[in-house]
């Protein structure tokens, strides 16, 4: 669902103290809205769970990358875990610092490891000896020594959606758990670079947490073996995953009793722990807002046609995901229907839901879809050759455009 940061009044849906209908009057539709006092207040769990414990929390860039959500984030103290030189670019640009940087990713490149060198990120997570091997002469060449750790695959199922389950034995992330021990003792023989941390991160939107502790507790028992054999492991990066609530039904697993577990049966021997939680900081901080522009009926269906598609929001296609939908503005005395919510792609598989019940919404009527803030506006695209939507960040009763919609000449820009 949505943070409590939105609410009804008087039959008008609110983010903090802003009407929607006005956001979407000013700044047009689709456009997607986050709240800033629910990111805050969701990263604020995480820190404060771990009490008195080393700990960092790296937010996953990858969720949602707009720069004031990561200055946001950045002014807050929090870490970043990047995969690509492009996030790199844009945490810095946020003004976060590099030193608070955990560059992750399978496939870095020789110009990615370099400007993680030259930016002085945290630690490299490497995911294949072949990695190290470039980020050693890389940093050789540089003259720098950076620190780095392996990504272990712990071959736990997250038992989430397989196209965002990543650690099992099949999936292409990480270095195998039994293969380990072997890697770590030849990666310590290198010169250039500092071996101090074991990582690893089995998938993204876990409701069973039992799943992340059997994780944890595999690569806490691989970092007391490496430490006893003389490799100064100095941090585990236990990566993220947390689920969050989408459908009413669901009951997303609690922050602070989730970190103060895992500090419990993690016992503190002088390891600092980090995590990189993404969608459980900003999922439920938006929603995107959508217009409805035609409703049409057939002998087996009901359609509400949107100027939203899957162009501005693929998650329902691509992970058959739920995201439930709100009137903006509420009219009970016209009650519920039941209809597909459809874009204007031309694409069979372009729906925001399919034989959903919900309000009986009419033609101009606006549209709330909830749990946007994370895996959104990142995954948009210009198919059909759409501009990209606006992006809004609500702060108290003052809101602001923090990244302005795509025009036409946009689209060609570049091309020749």
């Amino acid at each position: 669902m949505i943070s409590d940061t939105y609410r009804y009044r008087d039959g008008s849906l609110y983010c903090e103290e802003v009407a929607l209908d006005d956001i979407a009057r000013k700044a047009g539709t689709p456009c997607y809205v986050y709240s800033a006092t629910a990111i805050r207040e969701r990263y604020r769990a995480y820190d404060r769970a771990f009490g008195s414990r080393r700990r960092l929390v790296c937010y996953a860039v990858k969720a949602n990358s707009n720069l004031s959500v990561l200055r946001l984030l950045a002014e807050e103290g929090a870490g970043f875990d990047i995969v690509s030189g492009g996030e790199l670019y844009r945490v810095l640009a946020a003004g976060a610092r590099a030193d608070r940087v955990v560059f992750s990713g399978a496939g870095k490149t020789r110009e990615e490891i370099d400007y993680g060198l030259a930016s002085g990120v945290q630690c490299f997570n490497c995911e294949s000896w072949d990695e190290l091997v470039l980020i050693d002469s890389l940093a050789a060449r540089l003259g720098k020594r950076p620190r780095v750790a392996f990504r272990v695959n712990p071959d736990v199922d997250a038992e989430t959606h397989r196209h965002i389950s990543t650690g099992t034995k099949i999936n292409k992330f990480g270095i195998d758990i039994d293969q380990a021990r072997e890697v770590y003792a030849e990666a310590a023989k290198f010169q250039n670079v500092s071996v101090e941390g074991v990582s690893c991160h089995i998938g993204s939107q876990i409701f069973n947490t039992e799943k992340m502790f059997e994780a944890a507790a595999r690569v806490a028992a691989l970092a007391r073996e490496l430490r006893a054999s003389g490799i100064a492991i100095g941090h585990l990066d236990l990566g993220g995953g947390l689920g969050v609530a989408y459908e009413g039904t669901e009951q997303a697993p609690a922050v602070e009793a989730f970190v103060q577990e895992l500090c419990r049966r993690l016992p503190d021997d002088g390891i600092a722990l980090q995590l990189e939680p993404g969608r459980s900081i900003v999922a439920d901080a938006g929603v995107m807002l959508t217009r409805v522009l035609y409703r049409k009926d057939t002998p087996s269906k009901r359609f509400m046609i949107v100027d939203a598609s899957m162009a501005e929001l693929i998650r329902p296609v691509l992970y058959e995901a739920h995201h439930e939908i709100l009137p903006v503005r509420q009219a009970p005395e016209r009650g519920t229907v039941v209809a597909d919510v459809v874009g204007p792609v031309c694409e069979s598989g372009d729906f925001l839901a399919q034989d959903r019940e919900m309000a009986n919404a009419m033609p101009r009527d606006l549209l709330a879809v909830c749990t946007a803030g994370a895996y959104g506006f990142v995954q948009a695209s210009n198919y059909n050759s759409r501009p990209r939507p606006a992006e809004v960040l609500v702060e108290g009763s003052a809101w602001r455009v923090v990244r302005e919609r795509e025009t036409v000449e946009d689209l060609v820009r570049g091309e020749r």
